[in-house]
């Protein structure tokens, strides 16, 4: 019901724009012709700003109702970049007719920009540079709305933990936002982040970023560290983890676990398993509750085979 009434609204605002400019080019001409408030000189240009306005307007509705419309047949990722490509068009052909209405050709328009084009370009080169981002990503999809990626820039660079006790722990951080890719425009991408904050990239730096893609495959390995007491035997420890993990359901090979370090009373162990799961952090909870009771058991056992002995 409320996709019908947005639709709607939106065809209503498409009819209004166009009665809207139709109208304002109306006055324009009464005014002009019949009250001489208009120069004749200038009469083209304001019909080309007019028909400028409009044709902006009219394309960016456009362009969500055919996303409203195609969302259910080909799916909302694909709606999406459909409606982006209209979008661009709209505003082609918005910038075409300006300069017919001017009876300006476009290469004429082009060779006459001299120095004003060349500090347009640079002023603007930044919002260009994101446009034919824009682009690019739409054709060449490295990602699409409705994924969930990580983006990591500049330049795909790993940041070592700097808090006790992973000082010297080869754990590395990826630097970024994480996140559902909730729309694709022509300046901006939207990405809905893990911790219910929406954040818009400029395009031109997600064209250059390093995306981790998170599930296009629900495959992934998890490593979960733990600390253990040197009392126990680290070979009965490591198999019965392999054991008891390898009897999760989210689990899919077998679990790697070996000892990574040692202090001075304890061994560090590091489990490393793949998993099925696009989410880390519930995967390696489980893991970790597994592997606590696991070596409660053991050190109750130890202790009893220690009172048995005496």
């Amino acid at each position: 019901m409320t996709g019908k009434m947005s639709e709607r609204r939106l065809i209503a605002l498409v009819l209004t724009s166009i009665i809207a400019a139709i109208l304002v080019g109306a006055a324009v001409f009464v005014l002009s012709n019949v009250f001489k408030l208009f120069p004749a000189d200038y009469l083209l240009y304001v019909y080309a700003a007019i028909w400028f306005i409009a044709a902006i307007i009219v394309s960016y509705f456009v362009s969500s109702i055919i996303k409203y419309r195609l969302s259910n047949i080909i799916g909302y990722d694909n709606a999406s970049s459909v409606s982006f490509i209209a979008r661009l068009l709209g505003y082609i052909i918005g910038f075409v007719g300006f300069f017919i209405l001017l009876r300006v050709s476009i290469g004429a328009a082009l060779a006459a920009g001299g120095f004003a084009g060349l500090v347009l370009g640079l002023a603007s080169q930044d919002v260009l540079s994101n446009i034919f981002g824009g682009i690019m990503l739409v054709f060449s999809r490295p990602y699409k709305v409705g994924d969930r990626i990580t983006v990591s820039t500049w330049q795909y660079g790993l940041i070592a933990p700097t808090y006790p006790p992973k000082f010297f722990s080869n754990d590395f951080l990826i630097p970024g936002y994480t996140g559902v890719v909730t729309d694709i425009s022509l300046l901006y991408t939207t990405i809905y982040t893990d911790d219910q904050v929406p954040v818009k990239i400029p395009n031109s730096i997600m064209i250059q970023a390093a995306i981790f893609i998170h599930n296009r495959e629900e495959r992934r390995k998890v490593r979960t560290k733990y600390e253990v007491s040197k009392d126990m035997d680290p070979d009965i420890v490591i198999n019965t983890l392999k054991e008891r993990i390898r009897e999760l359901e989210f689990v899919l090979e077998e679990p790697s676990i070996k000892v990574l370090e040692t202090t001075f009373n304890t061994y560090i162990l590091a489990i490393d398993t793949v998993c099925k799961t696009i989410y880390e952090e519930p995967v390696r909870s489980e893991i970790l509750k597994v592997t606590m009771k696991t070596i409660k058991e053991l050190q109750e056992s130890l202790k009893r085979t220690i009172r048995s002995d005496h």
